[in-house]
């Protein structure tokens, strides 16, 4: 009886061992937004139209109905809970014509 209540314990004792050393799961990386390089912001020129913007940039990201002259370009990248780009570049518009940009790229070094 001793031999068996022995062996169950060390059984235990091994699983929770060898579940401690279980290497950590893989954890996919997530680009989410508006893919902007440094290009498209070197095309960008004040009094381009609308669509012009949209051919050079794409889409936007965020077309708030409050803000309707201003376009948000947002770039994500994660993995699990590590960060490792995040980016804003703010359009406005005034008379359906680009006025300025805010926001800057972050460099990948």
């Amino acid at each position: 009886m001793k031999t068996g209540l022995k062996n169950i314990l060390l059984l235990f004792v091994s699983i929770f061992i060898a579940s401690c050393s279980i290497p950590k799961t893989y954890e996919v990386v997530i680009s989410q937004g508006n893919l902007v390089d440094q290009e498209m912001i070197d095309k960008l020129e004040v009094g381009m139209t609308e669509s012009q913007v949209k051919f050079v940039m794409g889409s936007p990201l965020i077309s708030d109905t409050f803000y309707p002259n201003r376009w948000d370009y947002f770039t994500s990248v994660t993995q699990g809970s590590k960060t490792y780009t995040e980016q804003k570049i703010s359009l406005y518009f005034e008379d359906d014509k680009l006025a300025r940009w805010e926001g800057e790229l972050i460099s990948e070094e």
